[in-house]
């Protein structure tokens, strides 16, 4: 875990901080039946309409073995979405909500050991980016496990997701928005980026 927490700490040398709306904190987060998003159900997370990502376009955020390994898999957008479930940090109605810190979890098995869990990988040097991963953990939110929590933002009328975590008061982060990078394989992963990837959601 000391590992995941220095990845982060080096998120500081990134200048680009990203506004944070108070006022939208208690927004739920609607699916496209403009339902509130609620803990333990499975959506698909599906990219916008008018998405100005890099690349072409997956239908859906899923699990892929990609950057030359195997285990833990990456987050990428695929041409086949994969339901999973949010859970934050602290509610007490089950409801999710805009600019929440999030624990973020693909519902599939997988051949891997490690979680299903979303964390945002150390910096990948050969690529120069932080990318999303999996093999985070679930719950205790603390130092330990800042590298495991994202965020849901309003994004004109859809939403894009965010990597700006709040639940270590004495840690100092950066926030930034996760958007595409296309490899030369054509994988299409979620890393963090200038450009954020616009997403709706819908229940599996």
């Amino acid at each position: 875990m000391k590992t995941s927490c220095m990845s982060v700490v080096l998120i500081l040398l990134t200048p680009l901080i990203l506004s944070w709306d108070g006022d939208s904190a208690s927004e739920p987060v609607l699916d496209i039946t403009g339902k509130n998003l609620r803990t333990g159900i499975d959506y698909l997370v599906l990219p916008s309409i008018n998405n100005n990502s890099n690349g072409g376009g997956g239908v859906g955020l899923a699990l892929a073995s990609a950057r030359n390994r195997t285990c833990p898999f990456d987050v990428v957008d695929s041409y086949r979405a994969m339901p999973l479930k949010f859970a934050p940090s602290d509610s007490k109605d089950g409801v999710i909500r805009v600019s929440t810190d999030l624990n973020i979890k693909f519902s599939a098995a997988t051949t891997c050991v490690q979680s299903t869990v979303w964390k945002l990988d150390q910096f990948d040097g050969s690529r120069g980016l932080y990318f999303v991963t999996t093999g985070g953990v679930e719950g205790n939110p603390g130092r330990e496990t800042v590298s495991n929590w994202f965020e849901i933002q309003k994004y004109g009328s859809n939403y894009k997701l965010l990597f700006c975590p709040k639940v270590c008061k004495y840690c100092k982060v950066m926030c930034r928005d996760l958007g595409i990078y296309v490899d030369g394989d054509g994988n299409r992963h979620l890393a963090l980026s200038d450009m954020p990837f616009g997403v709706r959601f819908r229940k599996a």
